[in-house]
């Protein structure tokens, strides 16, 4: 393959969809990534992610010469960096990430190059990754143009939101900007809004807070009505017919690497001015913890009514309904903490977007509504909408995944 338009440093949940979309354009893309299984994954044409309509993509943009995949960066004319932000210590984003796909860039780097961070970032780190690469290399000062431009997009719906969402682009100076929208329109059907860095940052994180802060007011409801001997489903369905009133449904928490996570970046940076988000962090963590509870104390329940231990079924893993993606997932972080509590019952445990689990034993749907005594529906997959023989059962539906 001839030298690349496009480098894309990081082939995950957004990289490689990324990637597929611009060379399905025709543009030749050259994605890195550190997993040496990724690449080979992808260099045959095959995905190692779930995401509908991404394999059809990818196998034709690799069987077209348009994509190819490698463990190092090579010379081209756009960066794009969409490598993960995890957090160290107490909840404080970690930018190693972005530094190390950073450095591993500035020595093939040349005049009139663009780079873009789309990965999600605290306030200020794109200057600082500027900053990094003048230090190494200032004869590029003024000569590149780099820019900030999050995704916004909701996994299993990402080649379409892809393609036709706004997107948000800011650039370290006007003509940075620019570059950026000159690019993405390539790609983007969407209207691309221009702005500097800082703002495009901030506004990443504002977005995902905003959904958090939404949550956490339909989650602290549940726990209310749970207390008042209310169904929080009906309740919000009424309220939501008011005009002026639009609810969020509860959960069992919040999961995936954006809203339960996003909010500690600003948290971290701006502790004393961001109360609400901060609390809505807890809010929703401490939702994960009482629906744990709350399985327990059921099985305790269960075992002084009949005088023996229930078999409990848990159903779901993923964070959010219908994918595979156990990222930051409240409903891991339940079953975990309800095996901890174990004492010689049987679990079932099922999560039907995946084949298997390194840590959990995996069981079909059928057998675990079949065999258990108390189900624990923690997230509303398809599969689990309508449930046959539930006579008898004990119900627990976090996820109103019963409701109609």
């Amino acid at each position: 393959m001839q030298q690349p338009e496009v480098v894309m440093i990081g082939l995950g949940y957004i990289g490689l969809p990324t990637a597929a979309l611009i060379a399905q354009g025709g543009t030749k893309v050259h994605g890195v990534d550190i997993n040496q299984n990724v690449v080979d994954t992808i260099n045959r044409g095959e995905i190692h992610i779930v995401e509908p309509d991404l394999g059809e993509a990818v196998s034709q943009a690799v069987s077209n010469g348009f994509l190819k995949a490698s463990t190092e960066p090579v010379i081209a004319n756009t960066y794009l960096i969409v490598v993960p932000t995890p957090f160290k210590n107490n909840h404080e984003p970690d930018i190693s990430y972005v530094e190390s796909a950073t450095k591993n860039i500035i020595p093939l780097l040349k005049k009139g190059d663009t780079y873009i961070i789309e990965s999600t970032s605290p306030v200020g780190t794109t200057e600082k990754m500027m900053n990094l690469i003048y230090e190494e290399r200032p004869e590029l000062k003024g000569a590149i143009f780099i820019a900030y431009c999050p995704e916004r997009v909701l996994p299993g719906n990402v080649m379409y939101e892809l393609v036709n969402n706004d997107r948000v682009i800011g650039g370290i100076d006007d003509k940075s900007t620019k570059k950026a929208v000159d690019f993405y329109r390539k790609y983007v059907t969407g209207e691309l809004h221009e702005t500097n860095a800082r703002t495009a940052e901030m506004c990443k994180l504002v977005e995902n807070s905003s959904r958090d802060v939404q949550i956490a007011f339909a989650n602290e409801l549940s726990l209310i009505c749970d207390k008042a001997d209310i169904d929080v489903w009906e309740l919000i369905n009424l309220a939501n017919k008011h005009p002026r009133v639009n609810i969020l449904q509860p959960g069992c928490g919040v999961g995936g690497h954006c809203i339960a996570v996003d909010p500690y970046f600003i948290v971290a940076e701006y502790p004393m001015e961001s109360r609400i988000i901060g609390k809505a962090r807890e809010v929703n963590n401490y939702k994960s913890f009482w629906c744990a509870e709350k399985i327990v104390s059921t099985k305790l329940e269960f075992e002084l009514r009949h005088g023996r231990k229930p078999k409990v079924a848990l159903l779901g893993l993923a964070f959010k309904p219908n994918i595979d993606d156990l990222r930051e997932s409240p409903a891991k972080y339940i079953v975990q903490r309800v095996l901890q509590d174990a004492n010689n019952e049987d679990y079932y445990i099922v999560e039907p977007n995946i084949d298997d689990h390194n840590v959990f034993k995996l069981t079909d749907v059928s057998v675990a509504v079949k065999e258990a005594d108390v189900i624990a529906i923690l997230v509303a997959h398809k599969e689990f909408k309508n449930l046959n023989e539930l006579d008898n059962k004990v119900i627990l539906d976090f996820s109103g995944a019963l409701k109609k």
